[in-house]
């Protein structure tokens, strides 16, 4: 389609909106098919100038960054707001299928199987298997094998410590809402903090177990919650989106024991917040 040119200065979605309903506009910038004068946008309140091209464009087929490939696995860094598997309406738009599409490319027989997850609005670290074998080996001994388990995590208020490991029990309510209890999991985790404010607090975060909702909520019991996770008692959003990154996994292959290790740049978005 042709570039639609802006004449007065207006919020990128408000200007979508004159040719769009709100359903597809958000759809749009969700799946990062906007670009403003060339250059991609998924920012809603992006201020448009008169003059500027705003151009729709067919989504990729991937729509991911590939990290590390090899004949047994693939490392994407996948977006916020994008589900690991399917769940839910949500068949097409996942990481999965679009890993899936991406090795179809070149192998209309290629297989992709799953070996951990992120939630919908966590960025970060995914690792896929590319066949059944290396699939089983690498979950029957994932607890003892991997090695590296690492977020960013972008906070409200300030953290008790600048260094801690929280331990804490976890069970899963029936509207899957997880809390602490004393006849949960064991729950262990490990923060530093990187940058605070009178507001926020970054921290790294560390994984040695891995419970479902593990870092929102223990983050959460230390009154200092994601940013965005209302789920878990966020109030404020500055970055519009859920306030963790999977920045850094490593694991021992179980048969070759070479050591892998991968990381993923911390969110601009996350960096903002203390400029």
């Amino acid at each position: 389609m042709r570039p639609l040119i802006v004449k007065q200065t207006t919020q990128l979605q408000d200007f979508l909106l004159n040719f769009y309903n709100k359903k597809n506009v958000k759809k749009y910038l969700k799946y990062k098919q906007v670009h403003l004068n060339g250059s991609n946008e998924v920012r809603f309140d992006t201020l448009c100038q008169p003059g500027d091209q705003v151009e729709i464009k067919e989504a990729a087929k991937t729509g991911l960054d590939i990290i590390y490939e090899d004949e047994e696995l693939v490392v994407i860094d996948k977006p916020a707001g994008l589900l690991s598997i399917a769940g839910g309406n949500e068949k097409e738009q996942t990481a999965y299928h679009q890993v899936s599409l991406y090795l179809k490319e070149t192998n209309p027989k290629a297989r992709v199987f799953v070996l951990h997850r992120l939630d919908r609005d966590t960025s970060g670290i995914l690792m896929f298997a590319k066949n059944e074998r290396i699939k089983k080996l690498l979950q029957d001994k994932w607890n003892d094998i991997v090695t590296h388990r690492g977020y960013y995590a972008l906070c409200e208020g300030k953290l008790p410590k600048e260094k801690d490991r929280i331990v804490n029990y976890l069970k899963e309510s029936k509207t899957q809402q997880v809390y602490i209890a004393k006849d949960g999991k064991k729950a262990i985790t490990d923060y530093e903090v990187m940058k605070s404010s009178k507001g926020n607090t970054l921290a790294r975060i560390f994984l040695q177990t891995g419970r479902k909702n593990q870092i929102r909520v223990t983050l959460s019991s230390l009154n200092c919650p994601i940013v965005g996770d209302k789920k878990y008692g966020s109030v404020t959003n500055p970055i519009r989106r859920l306030g963790l990154h999977a920045y850094c996994f490593g694991f021992v292959h179980p048969i070759t024991m070479k050591k892998y290790y991968f990381e993923s740049a911390i969110p601009e978005e996350f960096e903002r917040v203390f400029k």
